[in-house]
């Protein structure tokens, strides 16, 4: 078939490719001549492990082409696929559709031809049918478009694997003829058995939102978990092990560290409330602003138990930052939780030395201060204290020995409770990590008491307390140039 994929950003470009993989004759579709230059000549503008080789080899092979123009799209494709970005507004926590409209826009009226439009980004529910009044009103005499809804389900550093090989295909459509276009687009997928799922557009554009609602939920849970634990002494790996063998709950997703991030996660489960109150029905979706609290709160409390071990005070020590992007095997940083902290870090007066495997040059961008170390070891060299901020794997592989002698003091904050803590004790270091007991130090402030008792005078967290307390500080902790984004958030 002939595919478009309009919006080459993350979504589009790794949706192009893979869509060329299995056979289709794709163009790419954006208005940004740069990135443009570069696909066609089979680069991706990001990182993402294996898109690389298969953008390489579909552009040489002719099956994928890009293009600036959305003419010449509509004159090509039979299915056009919208995946531009839908960022959050500056306003309020709603999404921005303006890119989404604009496409739809701007290609309806060289729609002479009936074709299938589908939207895989992340919208508000009822988008869908506001999209095809839109669609009626633009088209051609004889022309036009049919408006459908495929959410898609990508996760950065596994996006290829997930575009090809998918754990479900859903369809929001208006009629059979729709249904029937997309289980043609997706035919390898649905004869290797990947489940698809056809619903109506409001039911599809939901889909989405409650996945990312549940998820963000889980990941705030556990977190939500190691504050308890630090405070009673326990120990939130084991608890999330024990509470993950029961099937109903399940062990993915339960690893406490420093929050989510990343430019999808959080600005959807903020513009899913908006939506809900926009619907009148706002309390249902409540917990959401909790959980987003939690989340940002994670970066607080990181800092505060940095700032402990090197004795209150981060002016004028050298802080190692091993890892900036919001997550591995990614090059992205934006609304990263490890550059929010180390940009806090940096305005408490700290000397940052960062090192990240692939997000330097766009962390560099946005946090120019710092110095940008070649490696790991430049990285720690004379540090007061390493802080580990993305779980990479060549950090999990450092040799804790051999970085020693080359600290000021080994002493290490591990964000993502991914490191080998036993290892690095016996190697001379003091570890410490959220939600984890450190041998032979002193239980968290309430362990110590029994059940009834309370603290003579209250221990006040720095970054408030799950009932409310200054959460509304949280705001304070977007990452560099995404504190825009958090604007009519709700306190």
């Amino acid at each position: 078939m002939r595919l478009t994929v309009i919006g080459t950003g993350y979504l589009g470009a790794v949706h192009a490719a893979c869509m060329a993989e299995i056979g289709h004759d794709v163009l790419g579709v954006d208005t940004d001549a740069s990135k443009i230059k570069k696909l066609a000549a089979g680069s991706p503008p990001f990182f993402e492990p294996g898109l690389g080789e298969i953008l390489d080899r579909n552009v040489r092979s002719g099956r994928l082409r890009f293009t600036t123009s959305l003419r010449e799209a509509a004159d090509f494709g039979d299915v056009h696929f919208i995946c531009v970005g839908t960022p959050q507004r500056h306003d309020s926590p709603a999404a921005d559709l303006r890119h989404v409209d604009a496409v739809v826009t701007g290609l309806t009226p060289h729609l002479h031809r009936r074709c299938l439009i589908v939207g895989k980004s992340t919208v508000p529910v009822g988008t869908t049918v506001r999209l095809a009044s839109l669609v009626d009103g633009l088209a051609p005499e004889g022309g036009g478009a049919e408006i459908a809804w495929n959410p898609g389900f990508l996760r950065e550093g596994f996006a290829v694997q997930d575009a090809l090989r998918p754990d479900r295909l859903v369809a929001g459509v208006l009629s059979a003829q729709a249904d029937q276009t997309l289980r043609a687009v997706y035919a390898p997928m649905l004869t290797a058995g990947v489940p698809y799922l056809c619903t109506d557009p409001a039911t599809a554009e939901l889909v989405k939102a409650a996945a990312n609602s549940f998820l963000a939920t889980k990941i705030s849970f556990i977190n939500a978990m190691a504050e308890v634990c630090d405070a009673a002494g326990a120990d939130v790996a084991t608890l999330a092990d024990a509470i993950g063998h029961d099937t109903r709950i399940g062990r993915r997703c339960l690893s406490a560290g420093l929050g989510f991030g990343g430019r999808r996660l959080p600005k959807d489960i903020r513009a899913f409330a908006a939506r809900a109150r926009e619907l009148g029905v706002g309390n249902a979706v409540e917990f959401l602003r909790e959980i987003d609290s939690i989340n940002l709160r994670q970066r607080r409390r990181t800092l505060d138990i940095a700032r402990e071990l090197v004795g209150g005070d981060l002016s004028g020590r050298r802080v190692a930052i091993l890892g900036v992007t919001f997550k591995p095997d990614s090059d992205d940083v934006r609304d990263s939780p490890a550059l929010a902290v180390a940009e806090a870090a940096l305005l408490e007066g700290a000397q940052l030395r960062i090192h990240d495997p692939e997000g330097a040059e766009n962390a560099r961008a946005v946090l120019p201060e710092p110095e940008y170390a070649p490696d790991a070891a430049t990285a720690v060299r004379d540090a007061d204290i390493v802080l580990h901020l993305t779980e990479w794997a060549p950090y999990r592989a450092l040799d804790p020995a051999a970085l020693a002698p080359l600290v000021r003091t080994p002493r290490i904050l591990d964000a993502r409770n991914a490191l080998n803590a036993p290892r690095w004790r016996a190697a001379g270091w003091t570890v410490r990590t959220l939600g984890r007991p450190t041998p032979g130090g002193a239980a968290g402030p309430a362990a110590s008491l029994l059940p009834g008792q309370h603290p003579a005078a209250a221990v006040r967290h720095p970054a408030g307390d799950m009932a409310g307390g200054d959460a509304g500080a949280s705001a304070d902790w977007t990452a560099p140039g995404d504190r825009e984004a958090l604007r009519g958030v709700p306190k």
